[in-house]
């Protein structure tokens, strides 16, 4: 009988992470949201539901918006990631979704705060590049951006769940950044 050894349940990954470069040794079961908060102790992105439900966790990886309480991060070897803390870019300057929220007073506990702007970021790409929701007008030529109102930003952010009931005026906010 051959003694065959365990396989080793950790491997190196490579990721940017708001555009700096990380390798760790990480367990294969490990999420990105953790990897993130406890290990780069990049807190800005919250564990909510922890099951994928409720959107306090959405970063944005490659470009476009993901749970990252359910997506593992040994399989993002190589990607981009940024966060709630990379969107202002050098820190100098917030991002206008971020200065819009604060205009706008679109938070009261701000809990949900960090994944409402990323997803919202994510959503602009999405129907910058004509990637249609459930409400767009099937008239609409897929190869076009889709105009974003209030019901298309409400559909879009519909995954982003905020108890404080902040909801018209995040609306007000991605309205005045898509101007």
């Amino acid at each position: 009988m051959t003694s065959e050894k365990p396989l080793d349940p950790h491997s190196e990954i490579t990721l940017r992470v708001n555009g700096k470069p990380h390798t760790l040794l990480i367990d294969h079961r490990r999420v990105l949201l953790d990897l993130l908060r406890e290990d780069l102790g990049l807190t800005g992105s919250k564990k909510g539901c922890d099951h994928g439900q409720c959107g306090a966790c959405t970063v944005l990886v490659d470009g476009r918006r993901v749970n990252g309480c359910l997506l593992l991060a040994v399989t993002l070897d190589g990607s981009e990631v940024t966060t709630i803390e990379g969107l202002g870019g050098d820190g100098e300057e917030p991002h206008p979704l971020q200065r819009a929220f604060l205009e706008r007073d679109a938070f009261q506990c701000g809990y949900c705060t960090p994944g409402q702007i990323c997803s919202a970021v994510g959503m602009i790409a999405e129907a910058t590049a004509g990637h249609p929701s459930h409400v767009t007008d099937p008239a609409e030529p897929s190869d076009r951006p889709v105009p974003l109102d209030g019901t298309e930003i409400r559909e879009r952010l519909s995954g982003n769940l905020c108890r404080c009931g902040a909801y018209p005026r995040i609306v007000e906010a991605v309205e005045d950044v898509i101007g």
